[in-house]
């Protein structure tokens, strides 16, 4: 049994995702291959090569894939899908742009956003925003699954030494164009992968508030910056910084949730972090629910106290 998991990169590096895909491969079982599609991305398939318990590296390095847009690249994993039994990709916004297509083109059902492998054929997947779990049993001869990273540990980036083999490239189908990207920059952890999360709701009150109370918080914690949808609807803080069901899943060491009342929705994104700490005035927040400490307290008296405390 062969496995082929995508890699998600830049062309300059690998991304971390694409480590967590790796380990649910592992957990299914076989021969784990990872494509590295891209432009000059030599450097991530050396990356890959390193990566424990990985066979094979398969690397198609032509210009049509330097934008890793999905249409050129769904048809270049068809093509090669040949023998393997699953196709796994990381549940970003690439591989969930990506696999769909995959799976329609290869005429299978996608199970998508595992958080546990039960066995080769069946999977666990949250549904109705996390709150319910559905074990799901597929018959097709090839699987594509999405991996919800939070789900699985990060398999170790060095040990490894899979050989690197170099593949056909597809045709450029022409079918869409990367005209520009807008990239933020910031010297804080990237919120997916950080290991502290400060977040900030609705309760703040606007962007002015957030930024003054919340980034000295977070610039002490060496945290991330989030939000709540209602916050980002608000225009408080960019879309990046959502976290919940239509945002950045995400599953921190340490996560603090502050003026959030905790909409089903952003529960869905962050209840698997592994501390979740709540301050809200409101003692009836549905955020309580799930922290593991909770402050009932005015947010613009107690993150000061904190903030000093630190």
């Amino acid at each position: 049994m062969s496995l082929l998991v995508i890699a998600e990169h830049d062309n300059a590096g690998l991304k971390a995702a694409t480590l967590n895909a790796v380990t649910a491969a592992a957990k299914i079982g076989g021969e784990i291959h990872i494509l590295v599609a891209g432009a000059n991305c030599g450097v991530v398939a050396e990356q890959a090569a390193k990566i424990a318990g990985v066979a094979k590296v398969k690397v198609a390095d032509a210009a049509h894939y330097g934008d890793q847009t999905a249409e050129n690249l769904a048809a270049l994993i068809v093509a090669n899908a040949s023998g393997y039994t699953h196709i796994l990709a990381a549940a970003t916004s690439n591989g969930k742009n990506t696999l769909p297509r995959v799976a329609a083109l290869l005429d299978v059902a996608q199970i998508s956003e595992i958080i546990s492998v039960v066995d080769a054929d069946t999977f666990v997947r949250p549904i109705y925003a996390g709150n319910a779990l559905a074990t799901v049993k597929s018959s097709d001869a090839t699987k594509v699954i999405t991996v919800r990273t939070t789900g699985f540990d990060a398999a170790a980036n060095s040990g490894g030494s899979a050989a690197v083999e170099a593949m056909a490239a597809g045709a450029d189908l022409g079918q869409s164009k990367l005209i520009s990207r807008e990239l933020t920059k910031s010297a804080r952890p990237e919120l997916a992968a950080a290991k502290i999360i400060v977040s900030g709701g609705r309760g703040m009150g606007n962007g002015e508030n957030y930024h003054k109370l919340l980034e000295p918080l977070a610039d002490k914690l060496g945290a991330a910056l989030g939000a709540s949808r209602a916050a980002v609807d608000a225009g408080f803080v960019p879309n990046d910084y959502q976290v919940g069901q239509t945002g950045k899943i995400v599953a921190p060491q340490l996560y603090i949730a502050i003026g959030i009342s905790g909409a089903i929705q952003h529960l869905a994104g962050m209840k698997d972090s592994k501390v979740i700490v709540a301050i809200n005035k409101d003692p009836d927040a549905p955020i309580f629910q799930v922290a593991d400490y909770g402050l009932v307290a005015d947010l613009f008296q107690a993150v000061p106290e904190l903030v000093a405390a630190i």
